[in-house]
């Protein structure tokens, strides 16, 4: 699962040319699938430290890497600027929680699909446009196949959870930018993740106990950590620098694609031609959606 950072935003200059944004192109996929695979391997590590410890051994070994990178300072901060940064915080930590007891309950591919319908729904209520109403259309036509028209091959307690993750989702992209607003460089990101760290231990100690003090499960957590948390952060920093927005949430809207990918090779989770297509037609929703808002911001520039 992956989710923009706090810190980034794309240049100011103009958009690179065609060849040229081939090299951030690349790192922001590079980043998708270090995140989707990192959460096929955290599905292979819930065994031994169960979804919330999983959770926590992430949150926690990313919240140790950012502060020692980024030592964000802790002074001169108006308590505005400390409610955002909580509050950023809790819907990451919220975020990764619930989407780790879906994983825990239904395949990765359908989790990831019904968790993009947070950032989508996002999108299409901040456009006002009519004509996304069809791409939310789209959307829940490609979630009603996903549950083969009830959700009845589906855990419904890890479709519930998977939707909860995409409504914190979309709570972590508003609190996202709000915090890079107030806080220098990665500052604001690192503090957010020491937070969500903060409150994901009682949870994780509370389910897996001992269990997180096994080397082997730190070593796994760690390694979690650094595919889903550390490197595509950093790849995403350097994505933005000269990649447009607009381009890198359309690369976004292929996480589905990646996580069943991920699935499939990783954890052995095949889908049927049905799902594939559900999990096509989300995607291509979620591309129409961020097509159609860049083309709204275009036309109120030339107007």
């Amino acid at each position: 699962m992956v989710a923009p950072s706090s810190a980034s935003s794309p240049s100011a200059g103009g958009g690179p040319g065609r060849l040229g944004s081939l090299g951030p192109v690349g790192l922001v996929l590079a980043g998708g699938i270090s995140v989707q695979f990192g959460g096929a391997l955290a599905v292979t590590l819930m065994p031994r430290a169960g979804a919330l410890g999983v959770v926590t051994l992430r949150l926690v070994a990313a919240a140790v890497v950012l502060l020692v990178v980024c030592r964000p300072r802790l002074r001169g901060h108006s308590r505005a600027d400390w409610g955002t940064v909580v509050a950023f915080g809790i819907a990451m930590g919220a975020m990764n929680g619930l989407f780790y007891e879906a994983v825990a309950r239904i395949p990765l591919g359908p989790a990831v699909t019904l968790e993009v319908l947070g950032p989508l729904a996002l999108s299409v209520l901040a456009s006002r446009r009519a004509m996304n109403l069809l791409w939310a259309g789209l959307a829940l036509a490609g979630v009603f196949l996903l549950g083969g028209g009830g959700f009845g091959d589906l855990d419904p307690v890890g479709v519930a959870c998977a939707l909860g993750a995409g409504a914190m989702w979309a709570t972590y992209i508003v609190f996202s930018a709000r915090t890079g607003r107030r806080f220098p460089q990665a500052d604001g990101l690192a503090l957010a993740m020491a937070v969500a760290a903060v409150l994901s231990v009682p949870l994780g100690v509370a389910e897996s106990g001992t269990k997180l003090l096994v080397p082997a499960t730190i070593g796994l957590g760690a390694g979690v950590a650094m595919l889903s948390s550390v490197l595509p952060y950093t790849l995403e920093l350097l994505a933005l620098r000269r990649l447009p927005a607009s381009t890198f949430a359309v690369l976004m809207s292929l996480e589905p694609a990646i996580a069943s990918t991920a699935g499939f090779l990783i954890l052995g989770q095949s889908l049927t031609a049905l799902q594939t297509l559900a999990i096509a037609l989300v995607i291509a929703a979620s591309m129409g959606a961020v097509r159609t808002q860049v083309g709204r911001g275009r036309a109120g520039k030339t107007a």
